[in-house]
C-alpha cells in the first residue's frame, strides 16, 4: 500500500517509479489519484463544516432553552412564550437541511475513499535505487556463482529418473487431482521429507529462526495484507462459502420461475383457442378421446402449483441466505500460496517495542503452500518444478527500516547456506524492476544448476519488501521515548522450495545406473542411506 501524502508531495517518484515497472500511463493514473485524493479532502471539509455548523446551532439552542428555563421558573409566559418561538426556529434551520448535508458528506467521502484505496491496493511497491531497469527476466543481473556445474555424465530429467525407479507417480495423481499434482514413493518421499527436515533445522539450529507450524487457511484480509490480493485472486484457491451455494441455488430458481411463468402466460393464450377448436370438431361429428383444451387447463392449473411451490422454495432460500449473511459464520478461507502470508500476518495490526525489533524478529515454517498457476499456461507442465500443491521452508523477518538491507543481505545468505551444504551449483540473481514481484522493492533470486535443462532455474526468491506490506496490515513499531510510531519494515525468502530443491538432487546426484546418490547432510535424516533406488 502507498502512502497518499508521499505521492501527494512527490508525484513525478511514482510516475518515474511505476512506468519503470511496467505501469502503462502512470501519469495519468497518479493524475486520477491526486484527483481523488482533492475530491476526497474537499468532501471531508465539507462535512467536517456542515457538523460544525450544526454543533454551533446546537449550542445556541441550547442558551435559547436555558433563557426559556428561566422565564418559566419566573412566570413570565410572553418571555418564555418569546424564547421557545425562537427554539423552535432555530431547531427548524439547523434540522434535516443540516442533517442532510452532513449525510451526504459522508457518503461523498466514503465512495471517494473506496475508489482510492481501490487504486492504491492495486499498484506495485517501488523499486530500490540499486534495483536495475529491465522488463523481463532478461534484465536481471548476475551478482555470483557457486560450484561448478556439472555437464559431463547422465543427465536425464527428474521426471524419467522418478518413474524408471517406479517412486514418482504422474498417472495416479492425475487420476484423482489432475495436471500438475504428482505421488512420491518409498525413498524418494523419505528423500523429499528429509530435505524439508533438514532445511528447517538448518534454518532454526544455525540462523536463529524461530520454527512457527502456522494455519494453512487464512481469510481474505491477511492476503491483502500480503498483497496477494486484490490483484492475484485468480492464482489463489479459495474455500466455496455455503452463502454461494444458496446464491447458486436461488440463481436456479428465478430461471425455473421466470421459465413458468412464460409457459404459463403462453399457453393460456392458446388454451381459449384449443377449447374453441376442439368445440367446433365435436359440433361437426368428429370423434375425439381427448378434450384438448380441458388438457390444457389441467397443465396449467398443475404449473401454477409448481411455481408456487418454487416461490416458497425462493422465499425459504432467501432466509436462510440472510441469516448465514447476520450470524458472520460464513467466511471465504485462502488455501496460502506460500508461508510468507501466514507469517507476515503474525504482525498484523500490532504496535512492537523497539525492544522487541533490537534484532530483527526471524520465523520459519516448513508447509505446503497450494498455488492455481493461472499464469502458467503451458510451461514445467511435466515433472515436479510446478505443481499446484508443494512444500516450502519460508522465512520471514521483521526488523526496523535501518536493518532491513543488512537484513534482506542475511536472508539471502542463509538461503544460500543450504544449497552449500547440499553441494548444488548455483547463483545469485538481482531481479530487475519489470521481474520482481508485486510487493518487493528488492529481490535477490537463487538458481539452481540443472543437469537435463543445461541451465539455472530458480529455488529461492528473498525479497525486500520495505513498508509496502507492514502499511497494508497496519504492523507498526515505537522507538524508546518517541510518541509516534513508525510502519516496520518486511522481509520473506524461500529457504528453499522443498520440490525443486528434490529436482537438483534427482539430476545433479544421479548414477550412471539410475540410482541417486544422498547428499552427505541428508544420510542421517535417511537412517543412513546412501542411494535412492539401491
Amino acid at each position: 500500500m502507498h502512502d497518499i501524502r508521499a505521492i501527494r508531495e512527490n508525484p513525478q517518484v511514482y510516475v518515474a517509479g511505476w512506468s519503470s515497472r511496467g505501469v502503462d500511463e502512470a501519469d495519468g493514473l497518479v493524475a486520477d489519484i491526486l484527483r481523488l485524493d482533492i475530491e476526497l479532502r474537499r468532501a471531508k471539509t465539507t462535512g467536517q463544516e456542515a457538523l460544525a455548523k450544526k454543533n454551533a446551532a446546537s449550542k445556541e439552542i441550547g442558551i435559547l432553552m436555558a433563557q426559556y428555563q428561566r422565564w418559566l421558573r419566573e412566570e413570565d409566559d410572553d418571555q418564555a412564550a418569546y424564547y421557545l418561538q425562537l427554539v423552535e426556529q432555530k431547531k427548524s434551520e439547523a434540522g434535516a437541511a443540516g442533517q442532510s448535508e452532513i449525510d451526504a458528506a459522508a457518503r461523498l467521502e466514503r465512495e471517494l475513499q473506496t475508489e482510492l484505496d481501490g487504486i492504491l491496493a492495486a499498484q506495485k511497491n517501488l523499486a530500490a535505487e540499486d534495483v536495475p531497469d529491465g522488463e523481463d527476466e532478461a534484465g536481471n543481473v548476475e551478482v555470483s556463482t557457486w560450484g561448478e556445474p556439472r555437464r559431463t555424465g547422465p543427465a536425464k530429467d527428474h521426471a524419467d529418473l522418478g518413474e524408471a525407479l517406479g517412486m514418482l507417480d504422474f498417472e495416479a495423481a492425475a487420476k484423482m487431482s489432475g495436471a500438475r499434482f504428482a505421488v512420491l514413493k518409498g525413498q524418494l518421499a523419505r528423500l523429499e521429507r528429509a530435505v524439508g527436515q533438514f532445511m528447517l533445522d538448518l534454518q532454526t539450529d544455525q540462523h536463529g529462526y524461530l520454527e512457527v507450524n502456522p494455519p494453512y487457511l487464512v481469510r481474505d484480509e491477511a492476503m491483502f495484507g500480503t498483497g496477494q490480493l486484490p490483484k492475484f485472486e485468480e492464482d489463489l484457491f479459495r474455500t466455496k462459502r455455503r452463502s454461494e451455494d444458496l446464491q447458486n441455488r436461488q440463481r436456479e430458481n428465478r430461471v425455473r420461475i421466470e421459465e413458468g411463468a412464460r409457459w404459463i402466460e403462453q399457453f393460456g393464450i392458446l388454451a381459449p383457442q384449443l377449447a374453441t377448436f376442439t368445440t367446433a370438431l365435436k359440433s361437426a361429428g368428429v370423434a375425439m378421446e381427448l378434450d384438448a383444451g380441458e388438457l390444457m387447463e389441467t397443465l396449467i392449473a398443475q404449473a401454477h402449483s409448481q411455481l408456487a411451490t418454487l416461490r416458497v422454495g425462493a422465499d425459504e432460500i432467501d432466509r436462510d441466505f440472510e441469516r448465514l449473511i447476520q450470524s458472520g459464520l460464513d467466511p471465504a478461507f485462502f488455501l496460502i500460496p506460500t508461508a510468507e502470508v501466514s507469517l507476515t500476518n503474525l504482525v498484523r495490526k500490532t504496535i512492537l517495542s523497539e525492544d522487541e525489533l533490537a534484532t530483527p524478529m526471524r520465523m520459519t515454517a516448513l508447509t505446503p503452500c497450494f498455488r492455481a498457476e493461472a499464469g502458467s499456461a503451458g510451461r514445467d507442465t511435466r515433472g515436479l518444478i510446478r505443481q499446484h500443491q508443494f512444500s516450502k521452508v519460508e522465512m520471514v523477518s521483521i526488523a526496523r527500516p535501518e536493518d532491513s538491507d543488512a537484513e534482506h543481505e542475511r536472508m539471502t545468505a542463509c538461503a544460500e547456506a543450504v544449497l552449500k551444504a547440499l553441494e548444488l551449483p548455483f547463483r545469485r540473481m538481482l531481479l530487475c524492476k519489470g521481474d520482481m514481484g508485486f510487493s518487493a522493492q528488492k529481490t535477490f533470486d537463487l538458481e539452481v544448476w540443472l543437469p537435463s535443462q543445461g541451465t539455472y532455474r530458480e529455488i529461492s526468491s528473498c525479497s525486500n519488501c520495505g513498508d509496502f506490506q507492514a502499511r497494508r496490515m497496519d504492523a507498526r513499531f515505537k522507538r524508546a521515548g518517541e510518541k509516534k510510531t513508525e510502519f516496520v519494515h518486511t522481509l520473506n525468502g524461500s529457504g528453499l522450495a522443498v520440490g525443486r530443491t528434490l529436482v537438483a538432487i534427482m539430476e545433479n546426484y544421479q548414477q550412471d545406473d539410475g540410482r541417486i546418490a544422498v547428499p552427505t547432510v541428508l544420510q542421517p535424516y535417511m537412517g543412513g542411506v546412501q542411494f535412492v533406488g539401491g
